[in-house]
């Protein structure tokens, strides 16, 4: 059975969602709705789309009889709800762009129009789908490791990646999208629950906007780094300027994340765009206030806990964790995995090799490894290969929630 899709959003995860499945060989693309002319253009090209199956977006393509049997979502975040609920209505199975939606309420009514329809169900929880989760998943069934006692697990978000989609980017301010933790990590307080396989019981959480102020700003900088004194943009790790038209010839790299500034990848198109658009603009002087680092802690039923830091100031790289446990111990950093039996004193180390941590890289495999488990599950009509339904989903998120508010409110919360 070949597997038919509609993209709904045609933006980098659209298009990465859409190569994905049509590299399976067991998918094909067959329609795409976005409001953006030129990246709608872009997916009918490269799936060979006919003009009637190209829709300027989502409204108008739920609003004609079912295309596919699937749709991919993977509109802004706040665009979420309503898609999901008018599709799932439709009968489309669905594969919905992380996060569910920008709240519990929002992405309540996800899941009961998801579970109301019957349709297969997938949210990119992509760190589910990797080489690396597989292996470490196995360590630990495998009770090498005994019963788990804690977990240390860092996501080292990378100092550009923070200046380019949480300073300058769509995801910058809560108003406009949401927390961080909800935007960014409920990729890995979702994977946390999925490794620990236990409820979470309390959680507390700390952090803050540390370094991407207005008071940070070097005396005399500019308002884009365009216009910055040579002295000071050049000294600066945060330079646009350097950043983004170094760029220019990389066809990886002009996909993402310069796909995101612009279009025109010559050094006129990019240097307009940094004069003129939100990612030219000085971190110290745009409209950001997510948190730049931030810490949870969680305790889990069985009295387990979880200590997670999501920081800015790193190297794009993989997570990194460890398991501490009652007979062994493990650390893994996204490519191999180091296991220590207690019992034995030996230790051995797992290839779980899988590609680059970032987006462009396709996140470790795990891109790969979510489409072609959502095609699967498709094609079989059974939900069980993707590890978990809509209300499994819904966990990580309300755990997200919950640790926004200890943060907020400075208490530990009860689940």
């Amino acid at each position: 059975m070949t597997v038919t899709i509609a993209i709904a959003g045609a933006g980098a995860r659209g298009q990465i969602y859409a190569r994905a499945a049509a590299a399976s060989g067991r998918a094909r693309v067959v329609a795409v709705a976005d409001p953006d002319p030129g990246r709608r253009a872009a997916v009918a090209r490269e799936h060979g789309l006919p003009e009637e199956a190209c829709f300027p977006g989502w409204e108008e393509l739920a609003a004609v009889p079912r295309l596919a049997d699937a749709v991919v979502i993977a509109t802004q975040d706040h665009q979420h709800a309503d898609p999901a609920v008018a599709f799932a209505a439709l009968g489309y199975d669905m594969l919905l762009e992380k996060p569910l939606a920008p709240t519990e309420k929002e992405a309540r009514r996800i899941v009961e129009a998801v579970e109301r329809a019957g349709v297969v169900f997938a949210v990119g929880h992509v760190l589910r789908y990797t080489a690396y989760t597989r292996e470490l998943k196995r360590v630990l069934a495998s009770g090498v490791l005994g019963e788990i006692a804690s977990v240390q697990h860092l996501e080292p978000v990378g100092w550009w990646h923070q200046a380019h989609s949480f300073v300058r980017g769509a995801w910058r301010n809560v108003a406009g999208s949401g927390p961080m933790l909800l935007t960014k990590s409920c990729h890995d307080l979702d994977w946390l629950l999925h490794v620990v396989g236990d409820e979470p019981a309390r959680v507390a959480s700390f952090g803050s906007l540390i370094h991407f102020r207005p008071e940070n700003r070097p005396d005399g900088a500019a308002d884009r780094c365009v216009s910055c004194p040579l002295e000071i943009e050049s000294a600066c790790p945060y330079s646009a300027k350097r950043f983004y038209l170094d760029m220019i010839g990389d066809p990886d790299k002009e996909f993402w994340p310069l796909g995101a500034v612009t279009a025109d990848a010559s050094v006129a198109g990019v240097t307009r765009a940094l004069e003129t658009g939100p990612y030219g603009r000085c971190v110290y002087a745009a409209d950001n206030d997510v948190v730049d680092q931030q810490v949870v802690i969680v305790e889990f039923a069985r009295g387990a806990t979880v200590a997670f830091t999501m920081t800015a100031f790193t190297p794009l790289e993989h997570r990194k964790t460890r398991v501490f446990g009652s007979h062994g111990y493990a650390e893994g950093d996204g490519e191999s995995i180091r296991v220590v039996d207690f019992r034995t004193g030996e230790e051995h180390t797992v290839d779980a090799t899988g590609g680059g941590a970032s987006l462009a890289d396709g996140h470790g495999g795990g891109d790969g490894g979510l489409v072609e488990a959502f095609v699967d599950a498709v094609a079989t009509r059974d939900q069980s290969g993707l590890g978990g339904d809509a209300t499994d989903a819904l966990a990580g998120h309300l755990l997200v929630w919950a640790a926004e508010r200890a943060r907020e409110s400075g208490t530990v919360v009860t689940l």
